[in-house]
């Protein structure tokens, strides 16, 4: 099956004080991290970038498909349908979607992921749902339908008898990297991991 993915990179980072996507982590950045992370499974590959977007998109890795989104104020779902516009919803299978303010998913659980048959796969760690999500065709093509100002999590909701969660030894699913103080302990974590 054709995966694509999209990488969800369009906020201000208001608490963090400096654009998220490029904070520094492992060996590169939170977007190259992730971007490493997914090239295996996800082709094409798409970061969404929207408060300064145009200098953002210049700084995107190798491999990854830079789309701007300058509706980002109206809310995540006009970034989620700015990628998924750009993917071509004609010639894949399914999608990936994550937040760039989750760089430690393991390639494990995307991998498992991609062995679900749902039409939405959702990892779940300690009882509890993260990111990535992975969506079938079916449910791409509703969220492009959803009037702007709704949110990503009402297809969901919708949806939930279609789900699959795919239970995860990987707390990075719930990585939401918001600020300087969750960003020490996500280092911290890491300097415990190696």
């Amino acid at each position: 099956m054709k995966t694509a993915g999209i990488i969800l990179a369009a906020g201000e980072s208001k608490r963090m004080g400096r654009a998220k996507a490029f904070l520094p982590f492992r060996s590169g950045t939170f977007l190259s991290t992730l971007a490493g992370a997914f090239q295996p499974f996800c082709d094409p590959l798409i970061a969404v970038f929207g408060f300064d977007g145009d200098a953002a998109a210049t700084l995107a890795p190798n491999g990854v498909q830079a789309v701007v989104n300058r509706d980002y104020r109206l809310g995540m779902l006009t970034s989620l349908q700015a990628g998924l516009r750009a993917v071509g919803l004609d010639s894949i299978d399914r999608v990936f979607f994550t937040l760039v303010d989750h760089p430690a998913v393991s390639s494990a659980t995307l991998e498992a992921l991609c062995g679900s048959k749902a039409k939405i796969a959702i990892p779940r760690f300690a009882g509890k749902r993260g990111h990535p999500v992975l969506i079938g065709r079916e449910i791409a093509r509703e969220y492009l339908a959803e009037p702007q100002e709704a949110l990503v999590r009402d297809v969901i909701d919708r949806q939930a008898d279609r789900i699959e969660y795919i239970e995860v030894p990987d707390p990075g699913i719930h990585d939401d990297v918001d600020d300087p103080a969750v960003y020490a302990a996500l280092l911290e974590r890491e300097a415990v991991r190696l």
